[in-house]
């Protein structure tokens, strides 16, 4: 395994994802949808499918050992979209950082992976109501002997820290001026503290304990309490969505009208996301509804 800077991978998404939209011009979406225009929605109808694009995150979105695609946002997905008149929920495995600019070049037609709503990505694409709502945690070797319980501690310590690229850890850890390398997948960053190349990986905390459970990994480390983030003196609301091209308004409305009936309805929520891990605890509330709210970036003071 090779930890990576954000500086270099970074580079070399962009790269990637300007070479792939050259070759993918003027190409339809994956499942027959227009690659950014309004007729998605008709598009996915007529082809009864829809493709979207996963990290491989347990336990929002992910391929199981048979190879099926699994995960508490695909069970939301196939919930919406069977009421869309759309039966097929195909996945695409990629990295964390190339999701959006994936969307965006029509390699599939909704990102599902749990993604938490952000300014700058409300900039480059739309998300919709919110699906989840989580906190962060640490992944630390067994007894946690750096006694690792906050962001503040991290920077405190100064210790070595892997985030996965991309992901909203790895935005808090640079704000607050954190040294840390990134890693790929969960997987890898479980590895790394197991391996002593770490000494703690930051992730959602449903997340790393579900890493812990499926890798068997109990006798090595440990998830420490969920604790919402405070960076520059605000309280980090952590809250995923489903991700469409902005050019896909009709499918994003008819999207967000069949969601917002589940997010709405506790028992509707927990029948299809309760064994994945989620409780009423992760079920969207108040301003966690509220997706213009969270791509602003106004959030509420830690006191």
């Amino acid at each position: 395994m090779t930890l990576r800077t954000p500086r270099t991978t970074s580079a070399a998404a962009v790269l990637a994802a300007g070479a792939l939209a050259l070759s993918l011009a003027g190409c339809g979406g994956s499942s027959g949808g227009s690659g950014g225009g309004d007729d998605t929605l008709a598009s996915l109808q007529k082809a009864g499918k829809v493709t979207v694009g996963i990290n491989g995150e347990n336990p929002y979105s992910y391929f199981d050992k048979d190879g099926k695609l699994d995960g508490a946002t695909i069970a939301l997905d196939r919930a919406v979209y069977k009421k869309l008149g759309i039966n097929k929920v195909e996945g695409k495995k990629v990295e964390w950082d190339a999701l959006i600019p994936g969307l965006n070049s029509g390699q599939y037609d909704e990102v599902s992976a749990g993604m938490s709503i952000l300014p700058d990505r409300c900039k480059k694409a739309a998300f919709s109501y919110p699906e989840i709502t989580y906190e962060t945690a640490f992944l630390v070797p067994k007894g946690n002997p750096k006694d690792l319980h906050t962001m503040q501690d991290l920077k405190k310590k100064k210790v070595n820290l892997v985030t996965e690229n991309g992901a909203i850890e790895q935005g808090y850890a640079k704000t607050m001026g954190i040294k840390t390398q990134t890693v790929g997948s969960p997987q890898d960053g479980l590895r790394a503290v197991e391996n002593g190349q770490a000494d703690v990986f930051a992730l959602t905390a449903i997340s790393l304990r579900t890493l812990v459970k499926t890798q068997k990994a109990e006798s090595k480390v440990e998830v420490t309490k969920a604790f919402t983030a405070t960076v520059d003196g605000k309280l980090q609301i952590g809250a995923g969505a489903a991700v469409f091209r902005k050019g896909d308004t009709k499918l994003l409305k008819a999207y967000n009208k069949e969601l917002k009936k589940i997010i709405d309805d506790p028992k509707q929520f927990n029948k299809i996301v309760g064994k994945y891990g989620f409780t009423e605890a992760e079920r969207p509330k108040g301003k966690t509804t509220d997706t213009k709210y969270l791509c602003s970036g106004k959030l509420p003071d830690a006191k």
